[in-house]
């Protein structure tokens, strides 16, 4: 069963957090042959959906980093999505999701509204 873990990014700002899976029942988890995914959306039946950035960033630790561009959030509407982070075993397909949750999108004022 997934972890259950909420989020917030602030609206028009690079989010980006480490996910420590370390250990999964009584064993130590090496990431050394998978990949990580995950996906935002509005509801669990949403059509659309925002993938996150993730990547093993440290395999022996069992570190998974996941993020979002600025433009990213800036073009999501304020408010709680629903998203899932899963890890996927290259050598057998096996797809596990390790953490699930709500996030939030917290708007701005700003919201990157500035010319540079």
């Amino acid at each position: 069963m997934a972890l259950y873990s909420d989020l917030y990014a602030d609206q028009g700002s690079y989010f980006s957090t480490v996910i420590n899976v370390g250990t999964l029942g009584d064993s130590d988890l090496v990431l050394t042959d998978y990949i990580a995914r995950g996906r935002i959306k509005k509801s669990y039946m949403s059509s659309s959906a925002v993938d996150f950035d993730a990547e093993i960033s440290d395999p022996v630790a069992g570190q998974i980093a996941i993020s979002l561009e600025s433009e990213t959030t800036a073009a999501m509407k304020s408010g709680r999505y629903l998203y899932d982070i899963e890890i996927v075993n290259t050598l057998t397909d096996r797809v596990t999701r390790i953490l699930e949750g709500q996030i939030e999108i917290m708007p701005g004022v700003l919201n990157g509204d500035f010319d540079l």
